[in-house]
């Protein structure tokens, strides 16, 4: 099964935050944890492996916090996934061709294959911007609780 961990969901909540905020504008994790509804003691480490990443920048000090360090247009779900979980692999099967797999798993194979190839292929097409853009619509329509803006 192709998943995605709580933490890649969690880097994405964090990124599509910072991506709605003005440019200059930097955001404290306690910030971004209320806003995105991340556990603080999750945050802090997902916005360090972000920014070895060179997703977000982070700035010390008393009017520190962090920001993207890229346009929105060039970070991809995929990008901010990865940069938590690391390479994303669908299954441990498929690096396994044993033909005499007693669970047909060998058969399945080229299914896991081109699934995973898939799978990558539309994380890697749908950049930050554009989530946030269509998250955007969607905040405009409903606010949370159900209620109307």
């Amino acid at each position: 099964m192709l998943q995605i961990t709580r933490e890649g969901e969690y880097a994405f909540r964090a990124v599509l935050y910072l991506a709605s905020r003005p440019v200059d504008k930097l955001s404290r994790v306690i910030e971004i944890s209320e806003a995105a509804e991340i556990p603080t003691s999750y945050l802090s480490k997902i916005m360090r492996r972000l920014g070895a990443a060179g997703i977000v920048r982070s700035y010390r000090g008393p009017k520190g916090g962090f920001r993207l360090a890229r346009a929105p247009e060039s970070i991809t779900l995929r990008d901010a996934i990865e940069a938590v979980e690391g390479s994303i692999a669908s299954n441990a099967h498929l690096g396994k061709k044993d033909r005499r797999s007693k669970d047909g798993g060998f058969a399945l194979h080229p299914v896991w294959e081109e699934a995973q190839r898939s799978f990558l292929e539309v994380l890697g097409a749908k950049t930050i911007a554009e989530l946030s853009r269509e998250a955007g619509k969607g905040r405009d329509r409903e606010m949370p609780g159900g209620g109307r803006r």
